[in-house]
């Protein structure tokens, strides 16, 4: 068995780097590769992106889209990942199931702003399930099923 302090990588699967400057018989000594002169040959340079004035084209082109910042992020679930834990004896369908249940099983890593239920996969255990939010085939399988769903998401204002 071999110990932690006798390791080494595979032979040819690591390089040694490069020494620049080093002298003519290393093959990158005097000017290291850079060429003579110019702004690129000194140290210190940060010129990506940089067109000598002209204005560049990642600000010539027009601005698209919008980032809403009050969006929320969702934790999406579907039901064949339900189902899976319910085999697995992960997750009790007798019992009600929320974000947090979702964690504690290991279906969701995290519950983020909410979950969202969507409808991927069959679904054929009797659920009562709490949610943000629910697609409309994921609502009609949880009924279909004689599940009941309720979801935490605020009715939309009506003007």
């Amino acid at each position: 068995m071999t110990k932690l302090n006798e390791l080494s990588p595979r032979a040819g699967s690591t390089k040694e780097r490069m020494r620049v400057g080093r002298g003519p018989g290393s093959g990158k000594g005097k000017t290291a590769g850079r060429g003579v002169k110019g702004q690129k040959s000194r140290s210190g340079v940060a010129i990506a992106g940089f067109e000598g004035g002209q204005m560049p084209l990642h600000m010539r082109m027009p601005k698209r889209g919008f980032n809403n910042p009050f969006a929320k992020q969702l934790a999406e679930v579907n039901f064949w990942r339900i189902e899976q834990a319910i085999a697995a004896g992960k997750l009790d369908a007798g019992k009600p199931i929320d974000g947090a249940v979702l964690v504690k099983s290991g279906i969701l890593r995290r519950v983020k702003d909410g979950v969202r239920l969507l409808g991927k996969g069959e679904l054929k255990a009797k659920l009562d399930i709490t949610v943000y939010s629910a697609s409309v085939a994921a609502k009609d399988a949880v009924e279909k099923a004689g599940g009941k769903i309720t979801l935490t998401k605020p009715a939309p204002a009506k003007a």
